[in-house]
């Protein structure tokens, strides 16, 4: 490997390190390695395969492993020695209180340890509380010997990805956040110069990135703040809609008027079910926790988590008010994963919803594009092969995630599976004339 060429060793190869890896190897100029504990994992990404649902990563992935810059390997020794520029990817799941577990975090510091020498510069971009920087910079030190222990630095760069359009998010970002010493921001913004340039092949130059630089701590109170923002702006929509139903007014009205003001926006201001997935309930979560270790409490954060699941029991609410009893109803559930473009069922809104069906005696039919496995609880859950399927006899449907294609659904086909009149749009995606039109009753959220 010639020195104009860098090796990144990327450590964990679950959602944020499959993109990351490939994304920078695709970007070509450096040789990326891909490690996981997981040999399936890391023996699926090595043939090209995607263990999970994301738009255009299969192909992308074949084509930039053809380059032969990319490698995924199981071998510690194989991606970390002569690294360069380690970026940490692995999980931080919420734990009962709030905190995300940082044991895999832990756990990939002291793998990479014995392999540190001077100037390697390890990338923080797992989510992770505020000062876990320097906790990681404390931990690799405390595995090293004292007498010649390298000078590596330590910096965080946090992912802003979305489910559905990682590949796109990562090569046209908003802003690209780093936070550390200023010779290792310089490293780790040199990797991201054809982003920030849009220098590549398919690049946006009328749109450039923002470099943003700050301390280690800011970076990594900006991924909290950041989702911590999108998540309440969703609860204010939600909190609003309840209010207009309340006074006679119409949330498809009133929040649209609202985001017309640059300063508002109107991205993220819809109102629903509310948010699920695996990032904005455990980054608010995790603020919370945080404010209450220094005895802060959160009280706007608190609220966004509070109306967020009230969302989910003002659903159950609405079905019963229109059905009186839910005991031996049959509803259909239209989309199951957290939001549409992926297969991710973590605390998504359906599931929840579900539950809470079941619980009520209800039998419940679904189906999602993607999802075809549900986790072993929901087993009484019959999945259907499309739509019409799941409304077979249906005593009311609810549409929990907007995928585009329930738009495209004959409303006539679903009025003649069913049993019952109601439809529940739970996203405000569906045209109500249309589906009115063929003798349903459409009911939606705030109006």
């Amino acid at each position: 490997m010639s020195m104009s060429e860098p090796k990144i060793a990327v450590i964990g190869t679950g959602y944020v390190g499959a993109i990351t890896s490939t994304c920078f190897a695709w970007l070509g100029g450096v040789e990326v390695w891909g490690l996981d504990t997981d040999p399936g994992r890391a023996g699926q990404l090595a043939m090209g395969q995607v263990p999970f649902y994301e738009p255009g990563l299969p192909e992308f992935l074949a084509e930039t492993i053809a380059t032969g810059r990319l490698t995924f390997t199981v071998s510690p020794h194989e991606a970390l020695t002569d690294a360069d520029v380690v970026f940490l990817c692995v999980g931080t799941p919420s734990g009962a209180d709030g905190n995300p577990d940082l044991s895999q975090v832990e756990s990939a510091a002291r793998t990479l340890a014995p392999f540190l020498r001077d100037g390697t510069v390890v990338v923080n971009k797992s989510t992770v509380p505020v000062g876990s920087g320097n906790w990681v910079r404390t931990l690799l030190e405390d595995s090293l010997p004292r007498a010649d222990r390298p000078a590596f630095q330590v910096v965080s760069n946090p992912e802003f990805l979305r489910e559905g359009t990682a590949i796109d998010d990562f090569l046209f970002p908003d802003r690209v956040v780093l936070g550390g010493d200023e010779s290792g921001l310089r490293r780790v913004a040199e990797l991201y110069r054809p982003i920030l340039e849009q220098a590549f092949e398919g690049g946006r130059p009328e749109r450039l990135p923002e470099l943003i630089t700050t301390g280690l701590t800011s970076a990594e109170m900006t991924k909290y703040a950041a989702n911590a923002f999108l998540a309440m702006k969703i609860s204010f929509a939600n909190e609003i809609a309840g209010l207009c139903e309340l006074v006679g007014a119409d949330a498809r009205e009133v929040l649209p008027a609202i985001g017309a003001d640059r300063r508002v926006g109107r991205p993220f201001l819809s109102p629903g079910l509310g948010w699920g997935g695996s990032c904005f309930g455990k980054d608010v979560s995790a603020l919370v926790a945080t404010g209450l270790e220094y005895g802060y409490t959160s009280g706007l954060l608190s609220a966004t988590v509070e109306v967020n699941l009230a969302q989910r029991a003002a659903v159950i609410r609405r079905l019963q008010r229109e059905l009186r009893v839910l005991k031996g109803r049959r509803i259909a559930v239209l989309g199951l994963a957290f939001k549409p473009g992926t297969d991710d069922l973590r605390d998504a809104p359906a599931l929840d919803i579900i539950r809470r069906l079941l619980a009520a005696g209800a039998g419940v039919a679904a189906y999602d594009p993607v999802v075809k496995t549900l986790p072993p609880d929901l087993s009484a859950v019959r999945l259907a092969a499309d739509v019409a399927e799941a409304a077979d006899q249906a005593d009311a449907v609810l549409l929990a995630t907007e995928w585009p294609e329930f738009q495209d659904v004959d409303p006539s086909a679903v009025a003649a599976a069913m049993k019952g009149d109601l439809v529940l749009d739970g996203r405000n995606v569906l045209d109500p004339h249309a589906w009115a039109s063929a003798g349903l009753r459409v009911v939606g959220v705030g109006w």
